[in-house]
């Protein structure tokens, strides 16, 4: 996959609490809980909530968000498509941890069991 560069800067700009309240509507309207999705961006980042909120005050970009997250080592474990693009084959770093969270998001979504997701 060939990203190109305004793409990527856009995603690194792009701020996290912007994004937050999607997440949580998308995990909700499934049936899943806003706690569990802070389970699996704690799994992915390190964050505890109080982190998380911490940033989301600070209106980190994902780009400062993913420089402070402690990223777990079996990410590398997400695979699949998400927004067309497959994961394990983009070339940005950034814009693929973006869509690493995103892929766990749509899991949990879609009901995934949270051992799948966390890839236990």
């Amino acid at each position: 996959m060939s990203d190109t560069s305004k793409h990527d800067q856009r995603i690194a700009q792009m701020t996290f609490v912007s994004v937050y309240p999607h997440y949580v509507t998308k995990v909700e309207k499934k049936g899943r809980t806003k706690e569990e999705l802070h389970e699996v961006i704690e799994w992915l980042t390190g964050f505890n909530d109080a982190q998380l909120q911490q940033l989301m005050n600070e209106k980190a970009t994902f780009e400062i968000f993913f420089e402070k997250a402690n990223l777990n080592p079996n990410a590398k474990l997400i695979t699949g498509v998400i927004c067309g693009y497959r994961v394990e084959e983009i070339e940005n770093t950034l814009t693929q941890q973006v869509r690493y969270l995103d892929k766990l998001v749509d899991e949990l979504a879609k009901g995934r069991k949270m051992e799948k997701i966390l890839r236990v």
